[in-house]
């Protein structure tokens, strides 16, 4: 009986988060106006790759886990797009405190990723990012089809895995 109720507790307390994975996975991507790192306003809806994979990763100077991700993924990315095709997008989250820096820092890191800024957090809202890094696979309709928070070694590996079963037209096991 202990084991039922244990059970019935566990549906009841977790299943808001399994609804919530399923509403992201296939959802399509929110239109929101953010910056460039000019300064210029952009609208998201505008991002395109030619129906190949996009990768939007959310971060912030002020992250460790964020720039150790970037750097990570730079080291690769050439080799990624050779293989897939896949663009991947930064989104930087800092406030109009920091924001400033945003440009010099990802300049100064040499990225080769399209860059852009969002002071207002509202398309962190649309996406319901909560704390960066966060990072979604996009495939080529614009879904959502697969999404990570946080960062450490080996996770590159993981949305490397995800960017190449998307790129096949293959269901990508969603991470958390």
């Amino acid at each position: 009986m202990k084991k039922i109720i244990a059970l019935a507790f566990f549906i009841v307390l977790f299943h808001p988060v399994f609804s919530q994975e399923k509403e992201q996975k296939g959802r399509l991507f929110p239109s929101v106006d953010i910056k460039t790192l000019n300064g210029e306003n952009f609208n998201t809806s505008k991002f395109s790759n030619d129906g190949k994979v996009i990768v939007i990763d959310f971060w912030a100077t002020w992250c460790k886990p964020c720039i150790e991700e970037l750097n990570t993924i730079h080291e690769s990315y050439a080799e990624w797009k050779k293989e897939t095709g896949v663009k991947i997008i930064t989104v930087s989250v800092d406030d109009a405190r920091t924001m400033s820096r945003v440009a010099p820092f990802v300049n100064g890191k040499g990225w080769d990723y399209e860059s852009y800024l969002d002071p207002n957090g509202d398309f962190k809202r649309a996406m319901n990012v909560n704390m960066p890094p966060q990072t979604f696979v996009l495939n080529g309709k614009g879904e959502i089809v697969w999404q990570h928070t946080g960062f450490e070694q080996g996770n590159e590996e993981e949305l490397f895995e995800a960017i190449k079963k998307v790129a096949a037209n293959k269901p990508a096991t969603e991470s958390k």
